[in-house]
């Protein structure tokens, strides 16, 4: 409880709050990255609290929300086939694709399997050599080095049965598309804080350079925010842009070179499509050469699939920050986490799913705005 009090202390969330309040003399607007900043932003009201000259937007930050329909679609059709073991993380089972989602196949007579670890798969295909295991690895650089741990030990181990769907994306490219699109209104960035942990920030300093804007490396914690958004703030009123950490207990410049070298090893940059955000240059992993017989698109015939996004949803605009959750006309009537149009309403780091578990309905925002 020391590390929680420490972080969420009253006192010291008052006081930040007061430097922020006598910092800002101009409207700002701020994007936090991260999925977690967004759930821990509405969780502890701090959207509430800020200025109002402050406006804070929702980023991409949450890869299950930015998977794209087609590669859903390519995991129902392999945890669908005979023989097969598909091994997911629970957070992607309720993620619809076109023809339902992986809990759908599952109650079909599928067998998918919630794991903890992709090593947990991959002792799976071990204990059945018998049968063809496939591990369902999504991410940002935050999973990329466990996910790759399970390639290596795969190939180590001899393990022909074994293979991934890989759907890993990179924050730093989306960043520069957000950046570059017409009518963005992005002023200062909150960086995810568990990338950085893994991958270190140097490759966030020529996108500060570039686009003249401030990133700051942050946590989750209402402090930790807190601190993001008043670094974000003093910058800006001084004309400065420039990468700053506010995550130094964990996270370094250079990031954790043991996971990089891992990743390294089994993946390559190529080029990935992302939910809302359409096809971004080298912006995501896939197995290297040396790793190709691990690659479950290619075992299974898989990679030319192509699926038409859905026009009723409207998470690709979320995932941009061009709309908030409540502005959405299915927020909260034929889109619900019971019932999901997309995955950023049923994701533990979806912007909608935030929104609805914490009470930031439509008619809970447009009372606050006549009040």
């Amino acid at each position: 409880m020391r590390y929680v009090d420490e972080y969420r202390d009253p006192e010291a969330i008052r006081a930040l709050l007061a430097r922020i309040e006598a910092t800002i003399t101009r409207p700002w607007t701020l994007m936090e990255v991260c999925g977690g900043q967004t759930h821990s932003i509405l969780k502890f009201g701090l959207d509430e609290i800020l200025p109002s000259r402050l406006r804070l937007i929702h980023g991409p930050g949450c890869p299950v929300c930015v998977t794209p329909l087609e590669q859903i679609d390519r995991a129902l059709a392999i945890a669908s086939t005979p023989g097969v073991i598909f091994c997911s993380f629970g957070d992607m089972l309720r993620v619809p694709g076109s023809q339902g989602d992986l809990l759908l196949a599952k109650a079909r007579g599928a067998d998918v399997r919630i794991v903890y670890s992709p090593l947990d798969a991959v002792a799976i295909a071990r204990q059945e050599p018998s049968r063809r295991v496939v591990f369902f690895a999504v991410g940002f650089e935050t999973t990329a080095p466990a996910n790759a741990m399970a390639a290596h030990v795969a190939a180590r181990d001899g393990l022909d049965n074994f293979s991934m769907l890989v759907a890993h994306v990179l924050v730093p490219p989306a960043l520069e598309a957000l950046l570059s699109a017409a009518g963005c209104e992005i002023q200062g960035l909150l960086a995810p804080g568990h990338v950085c942990v893994v991958t270190g920030y140097r490759d966030y300093e020529p996108i500060a350079a570039r686009y003249r804007i401030p990133i700051v490396v942050t946590g989750f914690e209402p402090l930790d925010l807190l601190r993001g958004v008043h670094a974000a703030v003093v910058q800006l009123e001084r004309g400065e842009a420039r990468v700053e950490n506010q995550y130094e207990r964990v996270a370094g410049i250079d990031g954790n070179s043991a996971a990089r070298r891992v990743v390294a090893e089994v993946f390559s940059v190529c080029d990935r499509k992302w939910r809302g955000l359409g096809e971004i240059p080298r912006s995501g992993y896939g197995l290297s050469p040396a790793y190709a017989g691990f690659d479950a698109e290619r075992v299974f015939g898989l990679a030319d699939l192509r699926v038409a996004e859905p026009t009723d949803c409207k998470s690709g605009l979320v995932l941009q920050g061009r709309l908030r959750p409540t502005q959405c006309p299915q927020f909260g009537k034929r889109c619900t986490p019971e019932h999901p149009l997309g995955a950023t309403m049923v994701s533990s780091e979806g912007a909608c799913a935030a929104y609805f578990h914490y009470g930031r309905t439509a008619d809970f925002v447009a009372a606050e705005a006549g009040a």
